[in-house]
Order: structure tokens, then C-alpha cells, then sequence
């Protein structure tokens, strides 16, 4: 009788990285585009654009190396995110490239997108190299809140671009908005203290119509926010900012404590103090009394940007115009190319176009917020809900702006409106979701050999 022992391993099951799907998905994220930019020049032209070759061959050659780069380093990582950022980028170019063909609009801005773009890609992939574990960001929890604020109050010291101070100018390389840069910094911040925090700040006093109120101690971390928020507002001008930080802060307090009272603190506290400041500073007025006056101001015939925006919206209807047929060139300025991009957009795409603009952001951020729920970790879920809080809020005000919702207050509409800082630090952001994203879904290592999975197999002659 021999006796033959078979010894079988068992290890763990390996999840699928669905980077396949994301191939799928980044050959239509290439092809709108391309299609998108022929149909431009054919509507202005009657004939096929002399660059959209070299546009399409350059575009998939982006998509072609972040995809490699996210087989390599973060295989289990979201397949949906990066078709989305690049097609969102790719109809951003052809909106822009659409409205260069203006002459009134001022010099081309589509090549300088298309290389702050490449430069956006390039930092992505440097995140996706170096960034191996998202987890090691919290060590950096305080040095975060510094170079914050450091980006943040930057601006002060630079003059004033329409009324508003965002922009530095760093000598040969031209204006940057160091506030794209520092939405990231501060969720990175907002991550590491409330992970610390939470349970103290969770702790309520009493209870008073249905709210667990506050400890009076506990409500400073939100003051401090808040009169940084507003000294924002006062001495750069700019709203969009201060209602970015506070609003992420506000977000993610209430994820990590679960009290629906810091919301109504916040929104109390948001409101008060956009009343008060609005009271005094003449900026923030003009930007209030366009919005609600759009006809009553304005140089062109008594007609404001807003009200071009508002006719740009009525005249696309539910199809609109056609790609290269629209007249959103009367909003004037460089303002078609950057804060009402979104209404050329409605103008020549119709509702219809709108709606799936807004749709790509909207499963953007669901992805985003589907990853911070499938963190493992306090922090990679507190950073990836600020991280996609934080894009949810840039949109809000730049469409709510546009659309007349609420009023206007300079922000960029990601990957999509004109703007270097804009397209450099979205990329940034997407990809640190992913990094977030790769390490929840990646596999927990095989566990070592135990005597049970041997098997002994007795062979009778």
C-alpha cells in the first residue's frame, strides 16, 4: 500500500479589478469628444477640423497611460471615475475650443487648457505612483491646517481680478487660484482632527425640539471656521471660497458625529454671516443685486451677464442649437470660457445636454461616496466624504450661480470651464478617490497555511 499526500492552499478569493470595464468606458470617454470637436467644425466651417487628429490622438493617449498606470497601481480601484473626469475634460476642451472660434471672445484658451490638462494627468499619475497607502496623509493632520491657511490668505497680497481676490502670479508660469488647491488640503485636515474629535463633539448637553444641542465648549471648533470663513469673504472678496470651506467643515462634522444639529449651527451661522458681510462690502452686493435684478444693471443695453446666461438657457430649449450654432459669445468677456461655460452648454446641447452634465457630476460624486463607504478606515472615510463633499459644493454654486439659483460667486465648474488651477487640483482629487477606492477593494492577504488544509489521500493498490 503507498501512501501519497496532496497539500492544497487555501488563500483568498481574488475580486475582480474591473479594469476592462474601465477600458470599455474610457473608448467612449475618448470618442464623444472627438465626434463632439468634428461637429464644431463642421457647423462653423462645413468641414472637418484641421486638428481634431492630433486632438484625438492626444486625448487617447492620456486616457491609454492613466489606464496602464491604474492596472499597475490601483487595480481594485473604481472603474467608473476615470472614464468620467475624462470625458468631462475631453467636452470641456471642445466647449472651448468652440468658443475660440469667436473673435470677440479674445485670444484662444483651448491649447493652454489642453496643457494644463496634460499637467492635471501628470499629477494624478504622480499621486497614483507615490501615494501608495492614503493612510499615511494623517500624519501630516497639522501641516495640513498650515499650508492651508497659507494658501488661503496668499491672494491678499496680489491685486484684484473683477473685484475678487484669488489669484496669485508666480513669475514664468502665470495665475494661479491657490483656493482649488486648498479645498484638498483642508478635507485632508478636516479628516485627521474630526477622526480625534468626533466623540467629544458628539457628546450633547440637552435636547431641545428634537436636536441634541451642543456642549458649549464644543462649538469652537465650528466658531474658528466660521470667522476664518468670513475674514475670506471680507478681505479677499470671495464668496465661492468661504462658502466652500465652511460648508466642507459643516459636512463632515456631521458624517463624523451624526448630529443634525451642527447642520442647523452651520447654516444658522452661514446665513447670518453672509447677511452681515453683504451689508458692507460692495463686491458681494453687486454680485447679490445682479442676481436679483439681472435687467437693472449692466453696460450691455442695461443687460447683466446673468440675464445673457438666462436667455443662452431659454433659447437652447430642450435639444438646443447644435454644437458651434449658439450665441453665447454675448455674455462677453472672458466669461463664456470660464464662470458661464455651463450656458453654452444649455444653449447649444439644450436641456437635455445640461442634464447629462450634471448627471456625470452627479456619479462622480456617488462613486466618491460610494468609496468612503467602503473604507475601511476612520480617515479614508472621512477624507474621501470631504474630498467628494467638497466637489458636490463646487458645483452647487458654480451651476446654482449660472442658472440663477442662488448668486454668482467665481468659482470654476471642474474639468469643464477654463482654468489651470481648476483642472490641476480636480485631477488631484479624483486621484486620491481612487487610492481611497483601491485600498477598501483590494483583497486581504492570504492567510498562512493550517493543518486543516492538508489533505491526505490514502491510494490502495
Amino acid at each position: 500500500m503507498s501512501v501519497v499526500t496532496n497539500t492544497t492552499t487555501i488563500g483568498a478569493i481574488e475580486a475582480p479589478s474591473r479594469r476592462n470595464t474601465e477600458l470599455f468606458l474610457l473608448a467612449f470617454a475618448v470618442i464623444i469628444p472627438v465626434f463632439a470637436y468634428a461637429n464644431v467644425g463642421l457647423a462653423k466651417d462645413g468641414s472637418l477640423p484641421a486638428g481634431m487628429l492630433g486632438y484625438g490622438v492626444g486625448l487617447s493617449l492620456l486616457a491609454g497611460v492613466t489606464h496602464l498606470m491604474m492596472r499597475k497601481f490601483a487595480k481594485y480601484a473604481d472603474p467608473l471615475m476615470l472614464p468620467i473626469a475624462t470625458l468631462l475634460n475631453g467636452m470641456g476642451l471642445v466647449f472651448i475650443w468652440r468658443l475660440d472660434q469667436e473673435p470677440s471672445l479674445g485670444k484662444a484658451m483651448a491649447p493652454n487648457q489642453l496643457m494644463w490638462s496634460t499637467v492635471g494627468v501628470a499629477l494624478f499619475l504622480a499621486v497614483l505612483l507615490f501615494l501608495k497607502d492614503h493612510r499615511v496623509l494623517q500624519r501630516y493632520t497639522y501641516i495640513s491646517m498650515v499650508v492651508a491657511l497659507v494658501l488661503l490668505i496668499l491672494p491678499m497680497f496680489f491685486p484684484g481680478v473683477n473685484g475678487a481676490k484669488i489669484w496669485i502670479t508666480i513669475p514664468g508660469v502665470g495665475s494661479l487660484q491657490p483656493g482649488e488647491f486648498a479645498k484638498i488640503i483642508i478635507a485632508i485636515f478636516f479628516a485627521g482632527y474630526l477622526m480625534v474629535k468626533r466623540d467629544a463633539l458628539a457628546l450633547a448637553s440637552r435636547r431641545f425640539m428634537g436636536m441634541y444641542l451642543p456642549r458649549g465648549r464644543d462649538l469652537g471648533p465650528i466658531l474658528v471656521i466660521w470667522v476664518l470663513s468670513l475674514m475670506i469673504l471680507v478681505f479677499e472678496t470671495d464668496l465661492g471660497t468661504s462658502l466652500l470651506f465652511f460648508g466642507l467643515f459643516v459636512i463632515m462634522l456631521y458624517v463624523a458625529t451624526e448630529r443634525t444639529s451642527w447642520v442647523v449651527f452651520g447654516l444658522t451661522l452661514s446665513a447670518a454671516g453672509a447677511v452681515g458681510v453683504a451689508s458692507f462690502a460692495t463686491h458681494v452686493q453687486s454680485r447679490v443685486n445682479n442676481w436679483l435684478n439681472p435687467l437693472a444693471h449692466g453696460s450691455n443695453g442695461g443687460v447683466t451677464e446673468t440675464a445673457q446666461a438666462m436667455f443662452s438657457f431659454g433659447s437652447g430649449g430642450l435639444f438646443g442649437s447644435g454644437l458651434g450654432q449658439g450665441y453665447s459669445r454675448f455674455i462677453g468677456g472672458i466669461a463664456p470660457k470660464s464662470d458661464y461655460i455651463l450656458a453654452t452648454v444649455g444653449e447649444e446641447l439644450g436641456l437635455t445636454g445640461v442634464m447629462a452634465i450634471i448627471l456625470l457630476y452627479g456619479l462622480l460624486i456617488e462613486r466618491g461616496i460610494r468609496t468612503a463607504l467602503a473604507a475601511r478606515d476612520p480617515f479614508g472615510k472621512l477624507l474621501a466624504i470631504g474630498l467628494s463633499g467638497a466637489f458636490t459644493l463646487q458645483i452647487f454654486v458654480v451651476a446654482g450661480g449660472v442658472t440663477g439659483l442662488i448668486p454668482l460667486t467665481g468659482m470654476t465648474m471642474p474639468f469643464l470651464a477654463q482654468g489651470g488651477s481648476s483642472v490641476i487640483a480636480n485631477w488631484a482629487l479624483v486621484a486620491i478617490l481612487l487610492r481611497i477606492s483601491d485600498t477598501a477593494r483590494r483583497p486581504a492577504p492570504a492567510p498562512a497555511p493550517s493543518p486543516d488544509a492538508e489533505m491526505t489521500q490514502v491510494v490502495r493498490p
